[in-house]
């Protein structure tokens, strides 16, 4: 039987609630995303050559980490290795590696350090597809076979979860079974499986509290923890490849900042606070975790906005928090322009929009004794319209410009 995480390594993650998504390689340098190989048909002699101009001279892991921190955001995520094959630590399975770059150093290693300085937690993605790599793609020109890829893969996983210290997510990418191939992609197919039980088995053996997710945007396999959202919110499906139905498992929303992954120079979208703060209150009201996507520059740092943004969504935690940290689901029927979590028999109403004067609830299956506005702690004026139905009063005055959290007791 394939192991899971442990209970108390889920508890903890969906405890936690908001974590930090970072996409950050070679592709960087040219400043147009992450598939930027891919989509410019870069051939792969070509684009080893950024290999050589890779010198983040200003990657401060502190400074990152910080940034998270002051975010409210409890683990983060980083690319090990993305599609592009680069791998973003000292690799022994490698030589195409961050520290045979002119920067030489292991940014993995410096960010492992500063997480547990700061008390946030690490996470690792893990591409599947390998643009790169021989026994991937050049197997009848190389003479490998797909037996050298998956030892090079499985063998990278046991690298990053044997050292760098506790982890919190595994997060893999590249297999995607419903997407069509054709001429364009037809370099994407796997040579074959990928051995999914033996290596989930690694992982929770070697790190039990960490939970797994696989971006496959289909049903999650036994050994995976959680059932993954990309630039969607469960029920949606406006980037075309998400699943609309729910299996049950806890879930995890992915979303970029502005609209892509990796940093691109000319992408000026940055979303706005208000919604970032609504894309999490969202996400906890149905159970799961909001990992919000920055894209650092080649230098190796943050974009400035995306830190103020980020800095920002921090302040709206320190006031609002106790109705997403160690929430879930909401179970109340959510009032029109709200949203609703729950922490034990303690329930939240999330106010995004303000509608009226007055947020009315119904369906309530205990009597309302008090309501209260997270921030302020300012208890709020009620009036029963039914047996199971009351309206609360919100002062103009007392509103958050984000989003007013209310707690009900």
């Amino acid at each position: 039987m394939t192991r899971q995480v442990s209970p108390q390594g889920l508890s903890w993650f969906q405890d936690a609630r908001f974590g930090m998504f970072v996409h950050w390689g070679l592709y960087s340098i040219l400043g147009k995303q992450e598939w930027v190989m891919h989509t410019d048909r870069i051939p792969v002699p070509e684009y080893e050559k950024l290999a050589l101009q890779f010198n983040p001279t200003k990657f401060d892991a502190d400074a990152w980490v910080r940034t998270a921190a002051d975010a409210g955001q409890k683990y983060i995520v980083v690319t090990s290795r993305h599609h592009d094959g680069f791998s973003m630590y000292d690799t022994a399975l490698s030589e195409y590696k961050v520290t045979n770059s002119p920067f030489r150093r292991d940014p993995i290693a410096e960010l492992a350090k500063a997480c547990s300085q700061h008390g946030v937690k690490l996470g690792f993605y893990v591409s599947l597809l390998d643009w790169h790599h021989p026994a991937y793609r050049f197997r009848a020109e190389s003479g490998l076979a797909w037996a050298d890829y998956l030892g090079f893969l499985h063998g990278q996983v046991h690298e990053l979860c044997t050292q760098y210290g506790e982890l919190a997510v595994l997060w893999f990418d590249g297999d995607w079974p419903h997407a069509a191939l054709n001429e364009d992609n037809a370099y994407f197919l796997a040579g074959g499986s990928f051995e999914y039980p033996a290596l989930y088995d690694k992982i929770h053996e070697l790190q039990p509290h960490a939970v797994v997710e696989n971006n496959r945007h289909a049903e999650p396999l036994p050994g995976e923890d959680l059932q993954g959202f990309e630039q969607d919110l469960p029920g949606e499906n406006t980037a075309g490849f998400n699943t609309t139905t729910l299996y049950g498992l806890p879930i995890q929303i992915c979303m970029t900042l502005n609209d892509h992954w990796g940093w691109s120079r000319h992408d000026r979208n940055t979303k706005s606070v208000q919604r970032l703060v609504h894309l999490l209150a969202k996400s906890a009201s149905v159970g799961g975790n909001l990992l919000l996507n920055v894209g650092p520059t080649p230098e190796g740092e943050i974009p400035t906005l995306h830190q103020e943004r980020l800095r920002e969504v921090g302040r709206w935690l320190a006031r609002n928090g106790a109705g997403i940290y160690g929430s879930r689901a909401g179970t109340l029927p959510p009032p029109r322009g709200c949203v609703c979590t729950r922490r034990g028999d303690r329930h939240f109403v999330h106010v995004l929009d303000n509608i009226s004067d007055c947020v009315q609830l119904s369906g309530m299956s205990e009597p309302l004794q008090q309501a209260r506005l997270v921030a302020s702690n300012t208890l709020l004026e009620r009036e029963s319209l039914s047996p199971d139905g009351v309206s609360l009063y919100l002062p103009p005055d007392r509103r958050d410009p984000y989003a007013t959290v209310i707690e009900l007791m």
